[in-house]
């Protein structure tokens, strides 16, 4: 019997499937792990936006940790949607007993410029979850809401690295997505990865596509399927960027907004 590796998302929900918990479940399934999860918040989502969101209790969220991990077990975790001090310090604690890669993506805002992160949680994730991941995947504008450094071309990657390196991450992965083309990048998307002492600059073409809904949850999904089936950090990261590059080409339309990015490409593809 044939068991695959467990990874465990810890994250919100988006009723509309693109990112959160939807997209964490679908990455790991299509990288051949057994995802499973605990919900951290319910939005009311769609292309267009997010028109609500309702935090869990913490008590509920620190139950589903320990229902999934007590008995079952977790070979990687990943973390997104927390948006209180109370439920960042809820999962930070937890995440302290375990012994497994964590890649905490610091959710802070959705694609469509929605806050999923309230400002007085800010400390708790720079004070409490950041040292608990081996990585943290911050996107540019996270970056700046964590640590006020703002980058505007390639050479700025480095120092913002090391500013959410100094909160106590093993490794930081910062996407440089939003980087306006011609800043240094020219025309790809370039991402570093860096311990503080090696450097792994990760670029892939950028797609003329609009639909990129989810690539956020998604390439922190794809980095903690990656290391819980044994990669090492590098190597992970690497194999996420493939997966999301592919997946941000074949992103398709969805109403009446921006649309997600396709986690079944690989399969659609082979078919």
């Amino acid at each position: 019997m044939h068991i695959p590796p467990r990874v465990l998302t810890v994250a919100g929900s988006d009723s509309g499937g693109g990112a959160g918990i939807q997209a964490d479940l679908k990455t790991m399934l299509a990288l051949g792990t057994h995802g499973m999860s605990v919900l951290t918040a319910v939005t009311a989502q769609n292309s267009l936006g997010v028109q609500g969101a309702w935090d869990l209790p913490a008590e509920a969220v620190r139950a589903q940790f320990r229902s999934v991990v007590d008995d079952i077990g977790a070979q990687a975790v990943k973390t997104g949607m927390l948006s209180s001090a109370e439920l960042v310090e809820t999962v930070a604690e937890l995440l302290a007993g375990l012994r497994v890669p964590v890649v905490v993506d610091p959710v802070g805002v959705s694609k469509h410029g929605d806050a999923l992160l309230a400002a007085t949680a800010l400390d708790a994730v720079r004070g409490v979850l950041l040292p608990t991941a081996t990585v943290a995947t911050p996107n540019l504008d996270e970056v700046a809401q964590l640590t006020g450094v703002r980058v505007e071309e390639e050479a700025d990657m480095r120092r913002a690295a090391g500013a959410i390196l100094d909160f106590g991450p093993r490794w930081a992965l910062i996407k440089g997505g939003h980087l306006t083309a011609g800043r240094g990048s020219g025309d790809s998307a370039v991402d570093l990865l860096t311990d503080g002492t090696e450097e792994h600059w990760l670029r892939a073409p950028r797609h003329d596509n609009r639909h990129t809904h989810g690539t956020g949850c998604t390439l922190a999904s794809a980095l903690a399927a990656q290391l819980a089936k044994g990669d090492t950090v590098p190597q992970a990261a690497a194999a996420a960027k493939a997966y999301v590059t592919g997946a941000l080409a074949a992103g398709f339309r969805l109403g009446a907004g921006i649309g997600p990015v396709d986690h079944g490409w690989r399969w659609r593809g082979a078919h």
